[in-house]
This record gives C-alpha cells, structure tokens and sequence, in this order.
C-alpha cells in the first residue's frame, strides 16, 4: 500500500471506530477516498490528522472524527437527496455521495472552490454528486426540499431558511457554538414542526458569515 492508503486504514483503525462510528458505509468511504486530493499541497502532511485543516477564506476542513459522526448522526439513506453545505474541496461532499443518492454541494466561492471540488470529485467518479455557488445563509431553495442538510463548520444559530429547506423527516446536521462551547445537534422537521436533539461536544471554528452578532470570537 502507499503511505497515504496506510494513513487513510489507521485513520479509520485509531480515530473513526474508537469514536463509536459504527457505520461501515461511513468507515469504507472514508477509508477508501484520498482525502489527500482534498486539502491543500501546504497541509498535505495533516491529510489524516485528528485536526481541523485550515484551507482559506475562513473555511476549515472538520476533523474526521466530527466529520463521520455527525455524518452518523444525520442517519442517511441511499435515497436521500443531501445538501452539503460550505464543502471547502468537497471531501465531506464525496464522503456524503457514497451514502445517498444525490448531493449538491454549495459554497460562497470566493476561493475558487467550486471548481476544485468539481474536478476533484470528478477523479474518484462521484458521480452523483454536484457543487453550485450561493449564499449559505439562503440555502439552494429552487433544489429542495433535502432530506439531508450538512454544515461543515459552525454556526451560532441555524438560519430559518435552511428549516425551510428539510423535507418531512428531513434532518439537519450543524454544530452550534456558543463561544468557546459548541455542540453536534441533529434537527428533525415532522409535521411541521421541528425537533432537536444534541449528539456530542464540538467546537470547530465558525463559518465566516454565522459568528455571534456583537461578540468576540477566540
């Protein structure tokens, strides 16, 4: 094997099993794609590190453990139409594509990122997958309903918009930070309403836009 096909088995062995992800789609997609096609040449040497990696404009790549269980989290069906939002090079976005059937990725590209992550996901032959730019905070509302929205990155709250935008039964999958403190949270729509639960701690840096109005961030 090469060195990057032995990073991708012990990141799957010592970070994403050990972390209670029992899922073997997730275990097989993220023990299969070259996460290294993903991430900046500079921070190639953290490819399969427990880290978050930063890649520009205020974006960060979660890291896998966040990554896979909040993918876990989001219970994903082979059906399931998914919006993966804020992809960065789309690694979360190929991920996503193994499990469901259709993904749309979407970012604000002021990076150039829309059209790294099409190429990319165009070489490892996902297929079903898509990336468009817009506005995260409106969502891709001429696409809907999802029966899946992911955020790679956190949010001090989650815009109405993005609710609006979850089928019935549809899960969004965010991590909320309050500051320092920040927590994985999955919320269902069902008859119109929509429920919550927590899943586990978190604290990624935000997503440029979704900061807390008037206060500081560290």
């Amino acid at each position: 094997m090469t060195d990057h096909s032995v990073a991708r088995l012990a990141m799957v062995n010592s970070q994403i099993r050990p972390s209670d992800v029992t899922d073997h789609r997730i275990q097989d997609a993220m023990g299969d794609i070259p996460r290294e096609a993903f991430v900046p040449k500079a921070q190639l040497a953290l490819a399969y590190a427990d880290t978050e990696i930063e890649l520009s404009d205020g974006r960060t790549m979660l890291r896998p453990i966040h990554l896979a269980k909040l993918i876990q989290a989001a219970d994903i069906q082979a059906g399931d139409v998914v919006l993966d939002m804020a992809f960065g090079r789309g690694y979360s976005t190929a991920v996503l594509a193994r499990l469901a059937e259709t993904v749309i990725g979407l970012e604000q590209d002021g990076e150039g990122f829309a059209a790294k992550a099409s190429e990319r996901l165009a070489e490892i032959g996902a297929n079903n997958a898509v990336v468009v730019e817009g506005d995260l905070k409106a969502g891709v509302p001429g696409q809907g309903p999802f029966d899946v929205i992911f955020v790679n990155g956190a949010v001090s709250k989650a815009p109405p918009s993005w609710f609006n935008q979850l089928a019935e039964g549809g899960r969004l999958a965010v991590i909320e930070r309050d500051g320092a403190v920040g927590r994985a949270r999955i919320y269902t729509k069902a008859r119109g309403h929509v429920g919550e639960r927590a899943v586990f701690d978190a604290a990624p840096p935000y997503l440029g836009g979704f900061e807390p109005e008037g206060g500081f961030v560290f």
